[in-house]
């Protein structure tokens, strides 16, 4: 996946060099890439070939790196550390780091337009489709939204589900999603796909605030304990870390229950729902 950003990402000595350079230094070196891996294993079960697969998951990602960008600026949630090294906004400037997530984002569009990716026209067009409304005020952008109207305030369970189906969830159903459609899969598999994604996609935001509440800022990469700082509503302010938890396992036991009928395709899968779930604690 590296090699693939590198490669569908400007080059650095390209003008505008420090634009580029900064989107380079956004989107290369670091990362879990559970979505772009989500993608490749989505496409898997869905007979996908890989070259369809890593520039659907090159998209994907471009999208997340994009939002962190955004996410760590001062007029969001001003943090100075991402992926174990200082944010875009600190190694360069507001302006540029603003710049490259609008650049990410659009980069990312271009890429699902300007390859051959699905069957045909119709399947593309609805890639592009899902991605824009996942990326969205309908999905992450929304929920970044609901997320900041949130802080220092107390949410019921289901309200702080809604707003992390769409923070978080929104992105990896899509990564899901546009996985799967670069291959063929009948309309009862989609929509089992589907509701595994919707489970993972929620699981690893309660696996999140547990970990921003428990984990060291040198295991997450990033400054550890900012929701309890910023006084934003979590899954451990609203369940503490034992039900949180209990939540995590649950969603982890539905999103394999959910893939159920795939065999031995659906492996990668089954790991990821795990690795998700599982990490660090």
């Amino acid at each position: 996946m590296e090699q693939v950003l590198a490669r569908t990402l400007p080059a650095a000595e390209i003008a505008p060099q420090r634009l580029h350079a900064a989107m380079r230094y956004a989107a290369l070196g670091g990362g879990k890439r559970v979505r772009p891996l989500l993608v490749f294993a989505a496409g898997e079960v869905a007979g996908a070939h890989a070259d369809r697969l890593e520039i659907a998951a090159a998209a994907v990602e471009m999208i997340h790196a994009y939002s962190l960008v955004h996410d760590d600026m001062p007029c969001m949630d001003d943090d100075v550390l991402r992926r174990g090294k200082p944010t875009v906004h600190v190694e360069f400037d507001d302006a540029t780091a603003l710049l490259v997530g609008d650049s990410l984002q659009s980069l990312a569009f271009q890429l699902l337009a300007q390859y051959p990716l699905a069957q045909d026209a119709h399947k593309q067009l609805e890639m592009v489709t899902l991605l824009a409304v996942a990326a969205g005020s309908r999905g992450m952008a929304g929920g970044q939204a609901i997320d900041l109207a949130a802080v220092g305030k107390s949410l019921s369970l289901p309200e702080l589900e809604l707003m992390h189906i769409h923070k978080t969830g929104a992105l990896i159903r899509a990564a899901v999603m546009l996985g799967a459609l670069c291959g063929e899969l009948s309309a009862a598999k989609m929509l089992k796909l589907d509701h595994f994604a919707k489970c993972i996609g929620l699981a690893f935001q309660v696996v999140d605030d547990v970990l921003d509440a428990e984990a060291s800022t040198a295991t997450l990469g990033k400054t550890a304990g900012k929701d309890a700082e910023q006084n934003k509503p979590t899954y451990v302010s609203v369940l503490g870390v034992v039900q949180a938890k209990a939540l995590a396992e649950s969603l982890r036991q539905d999103a394999h229950a959910a893939l159920a009928g795939f065999g031995d395709a659906a492996q990668r899968l089954h790991a990821l729902a795990d690795f998700i779930v599982l990490r660090n604690f």
